[in-house]
């Protein structure tokens, strides 16, 4: 059965779903415990939140796995994009709950803080949110598998296929921190490794910044044709609106967001975001599968169509249950790295993404999409948002397995 509480609705400040079962009853027991980590109070919530709950009881439904004999359930938690919070929760969820694997996890910190937490536990983290390639690279863990996306593929992708499609001169528009910094210098690495040039950057105050005049002035005095806005959130809305106001795009130069959402182009809205370029690992309206998907998940959660994120969420705990029921209930509480290990052995294949598999970094693979939004007239409703400009094989999307400097990689 899957379970999701009135208390896990209505759980406190750190969203605590308590479970009625004692802890010695926890270990006797053949339910597997999914908790799921994410935003659901804060400015992720839609990209997060219950439509990754919604997405881990659908795949439950579409495996089946309780006319196996093996009873999920499933419990959410707010980590309120802290730290700290997140990680008292997870302890709680496992010492006392009997959680056996967290997922979802969409803040890059929280994922490498709950790794070292799922490794001296023996329980599993499957990472469907977070975006840092640190965590299959110098920082990758034993039980901790990322499984959507991360900066080093959005980089790769946007920068590397839009330069390949004709947008060769690049300027930045980058938020002051590392995570900016860090998205910028990766897409510029991409750009040049193309045959493109990068023309400069303009670094903005993070946070706080809400005036994006004077760098959208910068960016079009330099004539670049792309002007790659390496920010995310509510910056990129905001940028993104504006430099439609400014007439960016009507000047003849394309917009390129590092890491952008379905749940984005709704905010910001075709008019302003029509012609920019930005990476997705899924789109609803791709093929057969991933519309079939979407609207399984859709009728959960009908105001909130399913995004890139929470197609990773549903990906990883169908594969995640797939081994469970490979090395049974009993022997998957008792072990977290036996069913990782199961996981990386069985090839994925799934409506989210297709075929793939799990390298032994923990880095999930499948192919990767650059995507162009489409005009106000283009589309024929609501979400109808993307046309493809660019498929990027699995095998291409993702750093290579030996320029990761992940420890767990042999020779």
């Amino acid at each position: 059965m899957t379970s999701i509480t009135r208390r896990t609705a209505m759980g406190g400040a750190l969203g605590v779903a308590a479970l009625p079962v004692a802890a010695r009853a926890q270990s006797r027991d053949n339910t597997i415990r999914i908790g799921v980590l994410a935003d659901f109070s804060g400015p992720y919530r839609d990209t997060s939140g219950p439509t990754s709950v919604a997405a881990v009881q659908q795949a439950i439904e579409d495996l089946g796995i309780t006319q196996r004999g093996i009873n999920v359930e499933v419990i959410q938690g707010d980590h309120l994009n802290r730290p700290d919070a997140a990680l008292a929760l997870a302890r709680r969820w496992i010492d006392t709950q009997g959680v056996d694997m967290i997922c979802e996890v969409n803040n890059s910190a929280i994922a490498l803080a709950v790794a070292n937490l799922v490794r001296e536990r023996d329980k599993v983290q499957l990472a469907s949110g977070a975006a840092s390639s640190a965590l299959t690279g110098p920082q990758c863990s034993t039980h901790t598998l990322q499984w959507t996306y991360d900066t080093w593929m959005f980089a790769n992708v946007v920068g590397g296929a839009t330069v390949r499609s004709g947008g060769d001169s690049w300027y930045f528009i980058t938020a002051d921190y590392a995570f900016g910094h860090q998205l910028e210098r990766d897409a510029g690495q991409f750009v040049t490794r193309a045959g493109g040039r990068v023309m400069g950057s303009a670094r903005y105050p993070f946070p706080g910044t809400t005036d994006f005049s004077s760098f959208l002035l910068q960016a079009q005095a330099s004539r670049a044709k792309v002007v790659g806005l390496a920010m995310a959130a509510g910056d990129m809305q905001n940028c993104v609106k504006q430099a439609h106001e400014f007439g960016l795009t009507r000047r003849g130069q394309q917009l390129a967001g590092m890491i952008m959402f379905v749940q984005d182009i709704r905010t910001i809205g075709l008019e302003s975001a029509q012609g920019m370029v930005m990476s997705e690992v899924f789109y609803h309206d791709l093929n057969d599968r991933t519309r079939g998907l979407a609207q399984r998940i859709l009728r959960r959660t009908p105001d909130n169509m399913p995004s890139q994120e929470h197609a990773g969420t549903y990906s990883c705990a169908i594969h995640y249950l797939k081994a469970v029921a490979e090395v049974g209930a009993a022997r998957a509480k008792a072990s977290g790295i036996e069913v990782i290990n199961v996981m990386k052995r069985m090839p994925t294949d799934d409506d989210a993404f297709g075929p793939g598999r799990v390298r032994e970094d923990g880095r999930k693979i499948h192919p990767a999409y650059l995507f162009e939004v489409k005009s106000p007239a283009e589309s024929r409703g609501m979400w109808d948002f993307y046309k493809l400009r660019a498929t990027v094989p699995a095998e291409e999307a993702f750093r290579p397995l030996a320029d990761g400097g992940c420890p767990l990689v042999r020779g």
